[in-house]
């Protein structure tokens, strides 16, 4: 017997599924007959394709059976199963890098909590809900040893050699208190409807039916061993929908997406014609946790003729729609089809795009009629719908109608196609500004003659934007401009502010000569109308947002590119500067630059200099 310890982070799991998520432990029946069906449906697959597990004799079928007085419940299949080093990657430790991310967000709220266990792919875990000891038996298909796995769920397991006289793995919980519950035929007989009725593969429920016989002192308990299906074992997906109930839809879901909630909506559709097959899509209600992470668990799977495929393939839709979770089922694909082919293949890459359309259309429809439900969509997922504007072109002007942002003009989100509609009739582009920091952007200088004018701007905090917003160029043939490049403010110049702009020549040539290669210019500003400065970048230059991301995205060789500082000719210190002495002017022409740098979020290089140079002037002032 080999004894091995859990994985830090399948401790720390374990530890807080034993402690905190008793209030939500039916779930652990989901999870064990979901694996069942995974493991049935890749069984499934090579025995249609692998030459050496053709002659396979393969029965597929869930058994659970219960034992009240040894407290004890099993959950057996006839899939894949697992040899030892399946048992130590699979139930020893999490092979993700996002594990630490994911424990961060365990927050000891049983219904948040029992729903991230099932999303991280880690369901198994959930049986120590209910369970003081587990046994695993398990046979690999094609091969002769057996396995048998145990623990008691603290800190540690062992993995033996065993017996099993077919492939397929036997699940044993040692049963608590908290799981007595589920020793009778109701308990599990509800759970299986509830939770996996449309589990592709049959669930057997095996029991002892008690009845009695005779009259008076001949009667007699009798004892009959029964073994019934349980479920309706059909792939939903292939029903029509005039069968199919919104429970339903939403129970199949759960199963497939390892959530609580019910998803926020789906979309099944069925193709006949030159292609035939069917999707089954869902978005959840909360983004998956895994989402921005590089190794995300993709959620769509796929079928051919109802033969599962594959579940972690990324290309099945696009990259931008990782969050959906469903089935895609071809009867046109081969069922022998290699990944290398599937990644290139016409069939499937025609299937992708009318996906991809028909899932965009839907969402076009939530957007239109019903704005408060596409309110809970954008507050989840708003960012990845983002990225299709620089991955996919094709749908570019669906998802242009489709994103929203924050505005100075109202609360809430609002969309290209309001910002439109609400221009002046003399404005030039559709004004934005990008940055990290809401609260900073609102207050930005920047927007100061903007919001003056009533012009309103699209506030873009969100680092994607700094990549997304250039490259959208135009809207209905109007230019987005960003408000932090020098060239936007040229919309809103009055013959004014070229009047004042000469005036202050001399002044901002003498400010260049003393901040030197700290700014690339200095200029005369015409959107300032309260503070003194603010810095932009040149047209052709990066923001120093994007600087910054390129920088923490490994670009270390980048040359520092350096700001343009516009400075406010109305303004009382910029009025008075021409009379300063030599000194003044040198400390104010660098506390210009950079208060305007911190406004706008920016660490100083050398605070330290910064300090005095305040002091100096504050003494001078007192």
């Amino acid at each position: 017997m080999s004894k091995k310890k859990f994985k830090t982070e399948i401790s720390q799991l374990l530890d807080l599924i034993i402690h905190s998520l008793y209030s939500h432990k039916e779930i652990f029946l989901r999870e064990l007959v979901s694996n069942s069906s995974d493991a049935l449906d890749k069984l499934k697959y090579l025995t249609l394709t692998d030459d050496e597990l053709k002659k396979l004799d393969f029965d597929p079928r869930i058994d659970i059976k219960f034992d009240a007085d040894s407290k004890t419940l099993t959950v057996s299949d006839s899939g894949i199963g697992m040899n030892a080093d399946d048992l130590d990657a699979n139930l020893g430790t999490i092979a993700r890098s996002g594990t630490k991310n994911f424990l961060n967000q365990l927050s000891g709220d049983a219904k948040k909590d029992s729903n991230l266990i099932g999303q991280f792919g880690v369901g198994f875990y959930s049986c120590f809900m209910v369970a003081d000891k587990v046994e695993v038996t398990t046979r690999k298909a094609g091969e002769d040893m057996g396995w048998k796995w145990e623990s008691d769920g603290r800190s540690a397991y062992s993995v033996e050699e065993a017996e099993r006289a077919v492939p397929g793995t036997t699940i044993v919980l040692y049963l608590n208190d908290n799981g007595t519950e589920y020793t009778n035929r109701w308990s599990i007989e509800q759970l299986v409807k509830k939770y996996s009725n449309h589990i592709a593969f049959p669930i057997f429920l095996e029991y002892d039916d008690s009845s009695w016989e005779g009259e008076g002192d001949d009667r007699k308990e009798v004892k009959e061993h029964k073994i019934e299906q349980i479920n309706a074992a059909s792939a939903l997906w292939k029903k029509p929908k005039s069968e199919l109930s919104e429970e339903d839809y939403n129970e199949f879901y759960k199963t497939i997406g390892h959530d609580t909630e019910d998803p926020l909506m789906h979309m099944h559709t069925r193709a006949e014609g030159t292609q035939e097959y069917t999707t089954l899509f869902y978005i959840p209600k909360k983004a998956p946790f895994d989402m921005y992470q590089a190794d995300y668990k993709p959620g769509v799977k796929l079928y051919i003729k109802r033969v599962f495929i594959t579940d972690d393939e990324k290309e099945l839709m696009p990259v931008y729609l990782r969050f959906l979770r469903g089935v895609i089922d071809s009867e046109d694909l081969p069922l022998n089809v290699s990944r290398e082919i599937l990644q290139q293949n016409r069939v499937l890459e025609a299937i992708k795009s009318a996906s991809t359309k028909k899932v965009l259309s839907e969402l076009s429809k939530m957007a239109e009629n019903n704005p408060e439900k596409y309110k809970e969509f954008v507050d989840q997922y708003n960012r990845p719908l983002k990225e299709g504007l620089y991955s996919d072109f094709a749908n570019r002007e669906t998802l242009l109608e489709l994103i929203r942002y924050k505005s100075t003009e109202e609360e809430g989100w609002v969309s290209l196609a309001q910002y439109k509609e609400r221009m002046k009739d003399d404005q030039k582009g559709i004004y934005f500004i990008t940055g990290d920091n809401e609260s900073t952007l609102r207050n930005s200088p920047l927007l100061e003659a903007y919001k003056k004018k009533g012009i309103e701007v699209l506030i873009m905090d969100d680092e994607i934007d700094e990549i997304v917003a250039p490259s959208i160029a135009n809207y209905k043939e109007v230019e987005l401009k960003a408000v932090n490049k020098s060239g936007s403010a040229d919309d809103l110049k009055t013959e004014e502010d070229k009047v004042k702009e000469k005036d202050l020549e001399p002044v901002l040539k003498r400010i260049k000569e003393v901040l030197g290669d700290k700014v690339k210019d200095v200029k005369a500003s015409s959107r300032l109308s309260d503070s003194p400065s603010c810095i932009v970048a040149d047209e052709n230059d990066p923001t120093m947002q994007m600087q910054q991301m390129l920088k923490a995205m490994g670009q270390t060789d980048m040359p520092d590119i350096v700001p343009i500082l516009e400075i406010n000719p109305d303004h009382a210190i910029v009025k008075k500067l021409s009379a300063a002495s030599d000194s003044v002017f040198e400390d104010a022409c660098f506390l210009l630059l950079e208060q305007a740098m911190l406004v706008e979020g920016q660490q100083l290089k050398e605070p330290a200099e910064f300090v005095k140079r305040l002091n100096r002037v504050m003494e001078a002032a007192v």
